[in-house]
């Protein structure tokens, strides 16, 4: 046996060896494993998807996103045009009650402070626009 013997003599030391054939079986083992599983996993599989119509998607349908801007001091315009804060809270209030409601794309200077961004998005939501999304293109949308 490669660990030493039962006999505890003053001479004898602990067999500083690494019995590696246990390590050995295992890799074995895995390599048999590997070679049987390969080919079952680069096995492809065609799979015939159905084509949506794009043109006629359910993504297509409801009103338009209103497109809200933020100024860096703050102003906001609704769809390109400038909007006073109790003007904003109506048309807020008269775009909830279409049904669907519509989308709210939010376009915000990189300078706008983050506590209006939190009002508008807050007043929002309070008057059930849920569904807002942020544009990241540069520059506020002009008046359409």
């Amino acid at each position: 046996m490669a660990f030493g013997s039962f006999q505890h003599g003053r001479h004898s030391q602990p067999v500083a060896e690494i019995n590696t054939t246990p390590l050995v079986d295992v890799m074995l083992v895995l390599l048999v494993i590997f070679m049987i599983t390969l080919p079952l996993i680069t096995q492809r599989l065609t799979v015939d998807l159905p084509r949506a119509d794009v043109a006629g998607s359910a993504a297509t349908e409801g009103p338009p996103p209103v497109e809200l801007g933020i100024d860096a001091a703050g102003q906001l315009s609704w769809d390109g045009v400038a909007v006073s804060t109790a003007d904003f809270e109506s048309r807020l209030q008269t775009a909830a009650q279409q049904e669907p409601r519509p989308e709210l794309h939010l376009y915000a200077d990189r300078n706008t402070p983050y506590q209006r961004l939190a009002e508008v998005m807050a007043a929002a939501q309070r008057h059930g626009l849920t569904r807002i999304g942020f544009v990241t293109e540069p520059g506020i949308p002009k008046e359409r």
